[in-house]
């Protein structure tokens, strides 16, 4: 028994010269110096020795615990202060680490700048809720209860009247509910339909629709709006066309289309977004008079005019939050 004490005393002191930093240093402490160390159970077991040989184990095993504690202390009062050292040498003249911070994500960079370039033009912003009710959704836009845009398949019906808005045109009929002519406003927003996930399409994405209800409004106004709004965005010198289409709230209706291109060179007509003259049983139904007054609207997809803008050709990427991507803008 003598012979195990002091074997594991000499076992001890020589593992502590090893020893090379604190965590190492508590790990010695848990497995020989704490309660169930090593140790403190040769204390334990004096108890069980025959009597004559008590007095010698109990000097011996005191002689172990004093010597080994105390090159413990010793040992990390001299690794204390060996880390003390190494925080002192910090040259505090270096320049600092680099600190990371966050950017604004491209598509708010890009809603930010579509807000400024319709400010300058004279529009007010406008937001809505993006839940919302059948009549602002689709009744109030002149989309029929037969229409296949109400279709529960294109939407996200949370009970028989209300949903997710499929459209930022909701946020025009609650302007023009509240407000009478003359209106020229914008209306950002995120807007859902059960799309299937593909590289152009998502079930969730952003709108930035427009608005103006004024005596004498016509086609060209719309026009020229579209225009200048194109070649501040794009470029003065972008390509843009009219395409004749249909909506249920503007008659008569086009879509807009860019010519742009693409990374190889060629040169391609790229769909932006619908606008038309905005419909009389539109005005009808808000209690605005459609003798007296006329209006436009037009609608783009913010993270389209992204995607065309920066050459982005998957529309996921806005959404995945990799910083491989984002940290690009």
């Amino acid at each position: 028994m003598l012979e195990q004490f002091e074997k594991i005393g000499k076992g001890a002191l020589a593992e502590l010269e090893k020893i090379s930093d604190l965590e190492q240093l508590e790990e010695f402490r848990i497995k020989y110096l704490a309660r169930k160390g090593q140790i403190t159970q040769v204390l334990s077991q004096i108890g069980k020795l025959p009597r004559e040989q008590k007095p010698k184990a109990g000097q011996l095993a005191n002689k172990i615990k004093r010597e080994v504690t105390e090159a413990f202390e010793q040992r990390k009062k001299g690794l204390l202060q060996s880390q003390e050292k190494a925080f002192e040498l910090i040259d505090v003249t270096l320049p600092g680490r680099p600190v990371q911070i966050g950017k604004t994500h491209v598509i708010t960079q890009t809603l930010n700048e579509l807000l400024e370039i319709f400010g300058r033009m004279g529009f007010s912003v406008a937001y809505g809720p993006e839940v919302e009710d059948e009549w602002h959704n689709f009744v109030a836009l002149n989309i029929g209860p037969e229409h296949p845009a109400r279709d529960p398949s294109d939407n996200f019906y949370i009970d028989d009247n209300i949903l997710l808005r499929s459209q930022t045109s909701t946020i025009q009929i609650r302007v023009m509910e509240k407000q009478k002519p003359p209106i020229r406003v914008v209306s950002p927003g995120r807007v859902y339909r059960p799309d299937t996930v593909d590289a152009t399409h998502m079930f969730m994405f952003h709108q930035l629709e427009a608005l103006v209800v004024d005596e004498d409004v016509s086609m060209v106004d719309m026009k020229t709006t579209i225009e200048q709004f194109i070649h501040a965005f794009f470029g003065s010198e972008t390509k843009w066309r009219f395409r004749p289409s249909f909506f249920p709230f503007t008659e008569p209706s086009a879509e807009v289309d860019l010519l742009l291109k693409d990374k190889s060179g060629k040169e391609s007509w790229t769909e932006m977004g619908g606008c038309g003259m905005v419909d009389p049983n539109v005005f009808d139904a808000v209690g605005i008079d459609s003798e007296k007054y006329t209006g436009w609207a037009f609608g783009f997809g913010i993270e389209r005019l992204a995607m065309r803008k920066y050459g982005i050709t998957d529309i996921r990427l806005f959404f995945e939050n990799d910083l491989r991507f984002l940290e690009q803008f």
